[in-house]
């Protein structure tokens, strides 16, 4: 889902995720007089029902509890068609006196690198990467914890033995999600085979749809996937195939969801018009709570500029939603998740 409109500035923070970024929304142009932030997206836009609109809740959040509206001086967001457009809309925030700029995604490294060392007077955050400069926070998250969590249910969950991972684009943060998960799977059932496929794309539904059509075919009856809107086509694959079937078949074909709880997204009707759902859990990554924090920091004086924070499951960064998986699976992920806060399980971080 990529947008293409222009629109205004009103927030001292910039929120860069996933890989591009240029327009925003404004309501109102002159009301809010606070410390302003403001969003810088990738092509999935602020409704991609993953990273991007997690990022945003996170900032609209922070706005509603400092009584700001949407708009100049306030919160705000600005939307990019491709990776091309994060510098752009970096340097337009700045431009707008936004004082906090967030930077979410890997893609975003290089151009938050070099408008933070351009703009010394402007603090930014990246998330899901590090840049060492001393107006940038750098956040990152154990998404391999909640992964490997999400393993152990797709394990759990499985009756063909041969489950999927659908991954956007290769990059050490997506190594993640692909290394827990696989772990997770394997501490539960060695005999499991995972499929594993990337989209090249975290915009591009229609070939994540196809990657998923495709798994299905060769057996895998749990998929999980890290491709932002990309992953959208994961889903709407797997609503075409139950929405044939029994909501209790065996070939049911169950999704894991990502960064955010999508739980919503696997509503469906099956063949004889009964209402169910095939989103087993999400692997949840609290970006929304990450970018509030932040911001209330740099407001009260107290960014963390220059550091390094990480959230894992101890911290309540990440975690796994129950959606729609069962007492049995969810015991196994239960039990999985003290040996991993207590330190008894290492979780991999690249596969």
């Amino acid at each position: 889902m990529q947008r293409s409109a222009k629109i205004g500035i009103g927030v001292a923070a910039v929120v860069v995720i996933g890989g591009g970024i240029y327009a925003t929304t404004q309501k109102s142009s002159t009301k809010s007089t606070g410390y302003a932030v403001a969003l810088v997206t990738d092509g999935g836009g602020i409704d991609d029902r993953s990273f991007n609109q997690s990022a945003w809740e996170g900032l609209k959040a922070y706005g509603k509890a400092n009584n700001l509206e949407q708009g100049k001086g306030g919160y705000n967001y600005f939307l990019s068609s491709d990776t091309s457009d994060i510098k752009t809309n970096l340097q337009t925030a700045v431009k707008g006196g936004y004082k906090l700029v967030y930077g979410v995604g890997f893609a975003a490294a290089p151009a938050i690198t070099s408008v933070s060392k351009a703009n010394s007077k402007t603090n930014f955050a990246i998330i899901d990467s590090v840049v060492n400069n001393k107006n940038v926070a750098s956040l990152l998250f154990k998404s391999e914890q909640s992964s490997y969590l999400a393993g152990v249910a797709a394990a759990k969950q499985t009756k063909s033995k041969t489950v999927g991972f659908v991954g956007g684009i290769h990059s050490d943060t997506i190594d993640t999600f692909e290394a827990g998960f696989k772990a997770g799977v394997k501490d539960t059932d060695s005999s499991i085979k995972v499929i594993t496929q990337y989209t090249d794309s975290f915009t591009d539904a229609a070939k994540g749809k196809t990657i998923a059509a495709s798994m299905v075919a060769n057996g895998a009856d749990v998929i999980f996937q890290a491709a932002g809107g990309a992953g959208n086509g994961v889903f709407a694959e797997a609503k075409a195939e139950n929405q044939k079937l029994a909501a209790n078949a065996d070939k049911k074909v169950w999704v894991i969801g990502v960064d955010r709880d999508q739980k919503t997204d696997g509503n469906y009707k099956d063949k004889d018009g009964k209402t169910s759902n095939f989103t087993l859990v999400s692997a949840v990554k609290r970006v929304d709570s990450a970018v509030e924090d932040v911001a209330n920091k740099a407001k009260n004086d107290k960014f963390p500029g220059g550091k390094t924070i990480t959230y894992g499951l101890k911290q309540k960064g990440v975690s796994l939603s129950k959606d729609s998986a069962s007492d049995d699976v969810w015991s196994a992920v239960q039990t999985a998740q003290k040996k991993i806060i207590s330190g008894k399980i290492t979780v991999p971080v690249h596969p």
